[in-house]
């Protein structure tokens, strides 16, 4: 097995999924604690669901770049979606339920009514569980991944403080001086860019996983923020790496998503188990 994997190694595209797949888990995972603890986890569903409704917008209207219209629409998303508050009239998860079931029925509508493929069942399920394009990436796609990734690494590292502040207590935060309207809308678009590369990995349903799992999992056996976000982060690359490895080597292949997703339940158990075991003890 280990003499396959270097051999598989050699192709340029083996090597491009796996630096996409390690880079999206790094970016999901840096946020995933903030949204389960700002009670938003399920935020990366409801804007997958509207990148899909974007990404139908875009092949009925037959723009090639997808991106001009997933990335705005998902961005102006997220920034709705996390501005809605305890004092909104709709809270925040039935804002989330509400754009991303509409999104996911008004953009599967639009590829039945105005379908320019003759397999548009298969189209559909391959947008919403992920599909083997994270195996043909072009050496540009590879580079923007790269791009966003450094910036939103370095956006999450330069308001560290600011965030973290910010996701425990809003109220505190702005009493103190801080503009949280601005680091909400920070995180708004940081979120946005990652649903937008993690979709060509695990797919429109899968995102929540990235974002949920490794969080959970380093919060039950660290208990704070820095520790957790660093274990979380951890714990996400070396799923998506194992979850590529997996789907690439097995003879008759796994889909990459589903597979990432299934180390990523894995893993959880191991933790949820440790966790337990440490309580037992003491």
């Amino acid at each position: 097995m280990i003499n396959q994997l270097i051999a598989y190694m050699q192709y340029p595209f083996v090597r491009y999924a796996l630096i996409v797949g390690i880079l999206i888990a790094l970016c999901s995972s840096l946020l995933g604690v903030t949204l389960v603890l700002k009670r938003f986890s399920f935020i990366g569903d409801g804007l997958s669901h509207v990148a899909f409704g974007a990404m139908a917008v875009a092949a009925v209207a037959g723009i090639t770049n997808d991106m001009l219209i997933i990335m705005p629409v998902t961005i102006i998303s997220a920034i709705l979606l996390l501005r809605t508050g305890s004092n909104a009239r709709i809270k925040g998860d039935a804002a989330v339920a509400m754009i991303s079931v509409g999104a996911l029925a008004i953009g599967y509508l639009l590829m039945n009514v105005f379908s320019t493929s003759s397999n548009v069942s298969g189209d559909v399920c391959t947008t919403l569980f992920g599909s083997t394009s994270i195996l043909t990436l072009s050496e540009l796609e590879v580079w923007v991944c790269i791009i966003l990734s450094v910036i939103v690494v370095f956006a999450f590292i330069f308001f560290y403080n600011k965030i973290f502040s910010v996701t425990f207590d809003e109220n505190f935060a702005r009493a103190t001086g801080t503009k949280v309207s601005v680091y909400n809308l920070i995180i708004a678009v940081i979120i946005a860019v990652i649903i937008v590369l993690a979709m060509n990995l695990v797919g429109s349903l899968l995102i929540s996983a990235l974002v949920i799992f490794p969080a959970l999992s380093a919060m039950r056996v660290f208990k704070s923020f820095k520790s957790v976000t660093i274990c979380s982060a951890c714990l996400s690359v070396i799923c998506a790496a194992l979850g590529i490895i997996i789907s690439i080597i097995t003879p008759k292949g796994t889909p990459v998503g589903s597979t990432i997703v299934a180390v990523d339940i894995v893993v959880f158990f191991v933790f949820w188990l440790i966790g337990f075991i440490r309580e037992k003890v003491r």
